[in-house]
């Protein structure tokens, strides 16, 4: 399979002066186990990375807390140096303890430490687009974020953080880091059956922010939709495929960034999240979330 940027399933996306891809990778799962220590295939994770570039995906999502400080690492060993046209995005606001949790970790002293770790892991000067992970594993929470994003956004007067965005928020969360600095892309939880965000998305849209959601087919199973099976059979797809097609024409500031440790998974994605769904497909699958 050979495609490029130009032909990839969505095309591309400004994220400020950055063109990216809409479809992209999610590198969380080239960790291993519960995204702990490094994978069973170091080679294989490798191979994965390559790959998505000769697909002509421009958009990696990863963060130092996966591993921890695994998949920043494979990331370089990989692929730097980086392209030009390669732009990579990373979290800070949480770290990982023994037991496989995901502490907060939104202090000045520890974004600063942590925005330092990816500079030097990822191996660049300046880092593309820095997501401020705020909430907790169970999802969102209401406190103001507004002391960890200055934090941030003093890095990036310091020229260590091109861009900023935000993850796992309210939308008085986003609204409030919005009235200190802006920023180009909101990466929270949705997919077909978790529509919480459909106003937010539509409202980011208007005002040319990116909408990045995490587990874009997690929160539910493809079996457990009736409805998403039906639609896959009778389209000829696989459910994920078309949970994929769906994302991209949900609305076009949705970037994907879905994740595999396998070459062929990715191939099949890329592949399948090409297919252009109907207006009934469409009206029928927005039926799953309400």
């Amino acid at each position: 399979m050979t495609t490029s940027a130009t032909t990839l399933p969505g095309g591309t996306w400004q994220l400020g002066d950055l063109e990216v891809t809409r479809f992209g990778y999610g590198a969380m799962q080239l960790a291993g186990p519960w995204v702990m220590g490094p994978p069973a295939d170091r080679r294989a994770a490798h191979a994965v990375l390559r790959q998505a570039v000769e697909l002509g995906i421009t958009h990696i999502d990863t963060s130092d807390a996966y591993g921890p400080r695994v998949t920043n690492d494979i990331i370089r060993e990989a692929l730097h140096p980086y392209g030009e046209s390669l732009h990579i995005v990373t979290k800070v606001g949480a770290n990982r303890d023994a037991q496989g949790g995901w502490p907060t970790a939104r202090q000045p002293v520890q974004l600063q430490q942590q925005v330092r770790e990816n500079l030097k892991a990822i191996g660049v000067d300046t880092l593309d687009l820095v997501n401020l992970r705020v909430g907790n594993a169970e999802g969102p929470v209401a406190e103001s974020v507004g002391e960890a994003f200055e934090t941030l956004v003093q890095l990036q007067q310091e020229g260590l953080i091109r861009h900023l965005g935000i993850s796992n928020a309210t939308t008085d969360q986003i609204a409030e880091v919005q009235a200190i600095a802006p920023i180009v892309s909101v990466q929270n939880m949705y997919n077909l059956a978790v529509r919480g965000d459909d106003d937010l998305i539509d409202q980011l849209a208007s005002e040319g922010i990116a909408y990045v959601p995490f587990f874009p087919l997690g929160g539910f199973s493809p079996l457990q939709s009736d409805t998403l099976s039906a639609v896959a059979a009778r389209v000829g797809a696989t459910p994920m495929a078309v949970a994929l097609a769906w994302l991209l024409q949900r609305s076009p500031n949705i970037l994907l960034i879905p994740g595999t440790s396998s070459v062929e998974h990715l191939r099949e994605n890329v592949m399948g999240a090409a297919l252009t769904l109907a207006s009934d497909d469409l009206a029928e699958l927005d039926q799953i979330g309400r």
